[in-house]
C-alpha cells in the first residue's frame, strides 16, 4: 500500500507539470517553471520533515498542517517576503486542485489545503537597484582570462544592457542573437511573448567572442544557432539558480549583507531594476521603457519614478529651484543626450 501511494504521488506530480499544466491549462514555460520551484522546495521540505527521500512521499504527507510549515519556513528560515510566500501557496493551491479530480477519498484534506489563505498585510519593499558605480564594480571582479569568466562577464553585461527577465536571458539560443548591426536579441517574455531588445556594438562583441570561443570545435555559428547562448560547465542551459550563484559570487563586499554591509537585498531581478531606473534617469519616457523592458501595462512601469532619490530630488528643487539646486543624475545627463555614451560603456 505505501508503495503504491507513493507511486501514485510521483505519477500525479509528472502529469501535473507535463499534461495538466501546459495542455489543460495552456500556462507559459514560465510559468510552468516557476510552479515547478515551488514544488520542489516544497518537496524538499517535506523530505526533511519526514526523513524520507522525495521518490518515498505519499499522498498522506501532503497535508495543511504541513503546509503550513512550510510557509512559515519559507518566510524564518529562507527570509522571502510575503508576495514570494503567497505565490507559492497559489503554486500549491493548483496542485490540491488538480489532485482532487483525481483522488476523490482525499477531498477533505486536499479541501483543508485549498482553505489556506493568502497571507495579508505585506509592507512593500522599496525596489532594490545597483548604482552605475556598483554595476561597474561588479563587473570588474570578473576574471575574464578564461571561457566562465567571460561567459559571465558577458551574462551580466547583457542583462544589464536589455533588463531582461533572468529566465529570458538563459533561454536565450544562438539564432536570437543579430551579431551584424543593427544589433539586437529576441526575447521571449510573459505570455510568450516576443520583443527585440537593442543590444550595443561592445555587448554584441562580447557575445560573439563566446560563442566562437564556446563552439570553437565547430565550423559556424549558424549551424549550432538552436544551441544556448549561455552555458554551464557541463554544457547544458544555465539555470536561474545558476545566475543567482553567479551574481553572490561577484557581488561586491559593500553590497552583500550582514554586519556592517548594506542593507540592500541585491537578486538578479535587481540588474533589471538598475536599467530601468538608469534609463528614465537618462530621461527616456516611459513608454518607451514599459516596451525595452516588455511590461504588460505601464503602470509597472511608473512605480520606478517612485524608486529613486535622485528623481525625487528634481522634482523638488523644480517647487524650490532656490533651495536646493538640480543634481546631476549619476553620470547620465537627464535630457538622454548621454544614453548611447553611457550604454557603451556596459
Amino acid at each position: 500500500m505505501s508503495n503504491r501511494k507513493s507511486t501514485d504521488f510521483g505519477r500525479a506530480i509528472s502529469q501535473f507539470f507535463q499534461e495538466y499544466l501546459p495542455a489543460q491549462r495552456g500556462m507559459s514555460v514560465n510559468t510552468i517553471h516557476s510552479y515547478r520551484d515551488s514544488i520542489l522546495l516544497m518537496l524538499r521540505f517535506f523530505s526533511d520533515d519526514t526523513g524520507r527521500k522525495i521518490e518515498k512521499l505519499k499522498l498522506a504527507d501532503f497535508t495543511a498542517a504541513r503546509i503550513v510549515q512550510f510557509l512559515n519556513y519559507l518566510e524564518s528560515d529562507r527570509g522571502n517576503c510575503i508576495a514570494t510566500r503567497n505565490a507559492r501557496l497559489a503554486a500549491i493551491h493548483t496542485l490540491a486542485r488538480f489532485l482532487i479530480s483525481g483522488n476523490l477519498e482525499l477531498i477533505a484534506p486536499l479541501q483543508d489545503i485549498l482553505g489556506i489563505e493568502f497571507k495579508r498585510g505585506e509592507i512593500k519593499r522599496p525596489i532594490e537597484y545597483l548604482e552605475h558605480t556598483e554595476m561597474e564594480e561588479l563587473l570588474a571582479r570578473i576574471d575574464r582570462s578564461n571561457w566562465a569568466g567571460q561567459r559571465d562577464y558577458a551574462l551580466f553585461a547583457l542583462m544589464f544592457n536589455t533588463g531582461a527577465r533572468v529566465q529570458e536571458i538563459v533561454n536565450l539560443k544562438i539564432r536570437d542573437v543579430r551579431f551584424d548591426p543593427p544589433h539586437q536579441v529576441r526575447l521571449q517574455g510573459k505570455g510568450g511573448k516576443i520583443r527585440l531588445c537593442p543590444i550595443w556594438p561592445p555587448t554584441a562583441k562580447l557575445l560573439w567572442k563566446l560563442v566562437n570561443t564556446a563552439h570553437c570545435t565547430k565550423t559556424t555559428v549558424e549551424a549550432e544557432g538552436e544551441d544556448p547562448l549561455f552555458r554551464n560547465q557541463r554544457g547544458g542551459n544555465l539555470t536561474r539558480f545558476g545566475v543567482r550563484y553567479l551574481l553572490r559570487k561577484y557581488l561586491p563586499p559593500s553590497l552583500k549583507q550582514g554586519a556592517g554591509k548594506s542593507e540592500k537585498r541585491i537578486h538578479p531581478h535587481s540588474i533589471r531594476h538598475s536599467t530601468a531606473i538608469h534609463l528614465l534617469k537618462a530621461g527616456v519616457d516611459f513608454a518607451t521603457i514599459s516596451q525595452w523592458l516588455g511590461h504588460a501595462s505601464l503602470q509597472t512601469t511608473m512605480r520606478y519614478a517612485r524608486a529613486d532619490l535622485d528623481l525625487k530630488r528634481q522634482a523638488l528643487s523644480q517647487v524650490f529651484p532656490e533651495t536646493l539646486g538640480t543634481p546631476k543624475a549619476g553620470h547620465i545627463r537627464l535630457d538622454g543626450s548621454e544614453l548611447e555614451r553611457w550604454l557603451r560603456r556596459i
